[in-house]
């Protein structure tokens, strides 16, 4: 009810945020559930946007923060209006065909697409979210398209929304890695262009894994109110 775009907030999914225990290391308790109710792995963007929530609670001791999530501690740092996360270390990352799998917190495929400025990205999205080899638990699907040796355009289907987000943070992330992986970019600092602007992961590489991976961009207030 509160997802829903023409009679709640409007919205992919919920935040919901929680005290911790006064012996705990991290500053808050997050949960987040898809538009669909079900509750999800993990979600990049809506993550950095609880931090940016939370410090203007006045939750966190201090710009370096952490929180607690349904697959365990996170970090993240907080300046102004930009929020970085710590996102989970990747390994492995499996071909399929042209194509990838890798997970981010939240499973992703991944694959070209040259067209990607018209292309049908919820028609095409769910004949692959629903399709072999992922089924009925599922994957989120990312399509991209290459503008530089750093730059990359994408685009999300998501899982749980079941249609084109404007941007997905693990995403973004899985797209970042799989370029890298196979050689589209030899930069550990990528950029990239989605539907609601601009997103920066950055990475480290080392033993076959991804390690110290960053996902990096703006959470600003939309508005306040109470429902």
């Amino acid at each position: 009810k509160l997802c829903a775009r023409r009679t709640g907030v409007g919205a992919d999914g919920v935040l919901l945020l929680g005290e911790v225990e006064s012996a705990s290391s991290a500053d808050f308790l997050q949960r987040y559930l898809n538009s669909d109710g079900i509750e999800a792995e993990m979600c990049g963007n809506g993550a950095r946007c609880a931090v940016a929530f939370a410090a203007a609670l006045g939750k966190l001791k201090s710009a370096n923060t952490s929180f607690m999530a349904i697959d365990g501690l996170h970090e993240a740092v907080i300046c102004q209006d930009e929020v970085k996360l710590k996102m989970s270390d990747v390994s492995p990352i499996q071909k399929r065909g042209q194509d990838f799998e890798l997970n981010t917190g939240s499973p992703h495929h991944v694959q070209f697409e040259i067209q990607i400025e018209d292309f049908d990205i919820k028609s095409k999205g769910a004949t692959i979210r629903y399709g072999e080899p992922y089924n009925t638990a599922g994957s989120n699907v990312n399509f991209v398209k290459k503008q530089s040796d750093t730059t990359f355009r994408v685009r999300t289907y998501e899982r749980g929304v079941e249609g084109e987000t404007l941007s997905c943070g693990t995403g973004v992330t899985a797209v970042a890695i799989a370029m890298h992986y196979i050689g589209e970019t030899q930069e550990k600092h990528v950029i990239l262009n989605v539907e609601g602007g601009e997103l920066e992961v950055c990475f480290d590489f080392e033993n076959d894994t991804y390690n110290n991976v960053w996902l990096i961009g703006s959470a600003t207030f939309v508005y306040k109110g109470s429902i």
